[in-house]
């Protein structure tokens, strides 16, 4: 988008779909999915053909290009999405060109973390890193003989 586009309209595209992302994170325990190349392109799909039946859609102002049905899957995002995309025209954050630009590429990104958060598509589930603490030298060995680390396992350490 950036290279197509610009340095403001590429910021402001990654800036709506961290918008995006933080959204989805506030509400889910644990850690979100990471979104594959495979879903973000089924999601480009998904909201093209939705975005299809939705007549005079290039009269629309940037915050209104969306379709009901997408809006059914995540209307609380949807109507965060709205009202930013609206205060930012207004207040001469970003260009209506730019809202206009950014305004799909957001909802792909919206459809791709729902579609992987309800299993409709696959996502990377990403696990928390777990590192164990280092045994002591003075402390039992964990395998469970008795005696202290340094005179057991940690003699090879």
């Amino acid at each position: 988008m950036r290279t197509e586009h610009g340095d403001a309209v590429g910021e402001a595209a990654v800036f709506y779909a961290t918008l995006v992302w933080a959204m989805f994170d506030r509400g889910q325990e644990g850690t979100l999915p990471r979104l594959t190349a495979q879903n973000l392109a089924d999601s480009d799909r998904v909201v093209t053909e939705a975005l299809s039946t939705v007549a005079g859609l290039a009269d629309l102002p940037p915050h209104e290009r969306v379709a009901p049905a997408l809006v059914a899957t995540q209307p609380h995002i949807y109507a965060k999405l709205a009202e930013l995309l609206a205060e930012d025209v207004k207040e001469a954050a970003m260009t209506l060109e730019t809202a206009q630009t950014i305004v799909k590429p957001t909802e792909v990104v919206i459809e791709a973390f729902d579609a992987a958060m309800t299993g409709r598509r696959p996502a990377e589930r990403q696990g928390t890193l777990v590192v164990s603490e280092k045994t002591g030298r003075n402390e039992p060995c964990p395998c469970g003989s008795g005696k202290k680390y340094k005179k057991c396992h940690g003699e090879a350490a």
